[in-house]
């Protein structure tokens, strides 16, 4: 993908979806792109697709195309941990803004 909005976690095999992405907020444009996706993959015994999960993908921009680096699935429990402590840093002032001021 050479356009950071064009990228998707969508994919099928042999003309079937088997991961269908719900929703992405692009985090972090630039060179480096940070993508966070909602998304379901189907039960292959089933057919149906299971509950949502949630990815937090790493693409690097590379002879004008990106390309996915790191990827880290976060669980119920691990997005419930992660917006208690980052609201906590938040009210607490602990963060800087995104140019690494305070």
């Amino acid at each position: 993908m050479e356009n950071v909005n064009d990228i998707t976690m969508a994919f099928s095999e042999d003309g079937e979806d088997v991961i269908e992405e719900l929703d992405k907020i692009i985090v972090q444009k630039g060179v480096w792109a940070v993508i966070l996706f909602r998304y379901q993959e189907k039960n292959r015994k089933t057919g149906e697709f299971m509950a949502p999960k949630a990815s937090l993908r790493r693409y690097q921009k590379y002879k004008g195309e990106y390309r996915k680096r790191d990827a880290v699935n976060i669980s119920k429990d691990s997005a419930q941990t992660l917006i208690t402590v980052l609201g906590k840093w938040l009210e607490e002032g602990l963060l800087g803004d995104s140019e690494g001021e305070s």
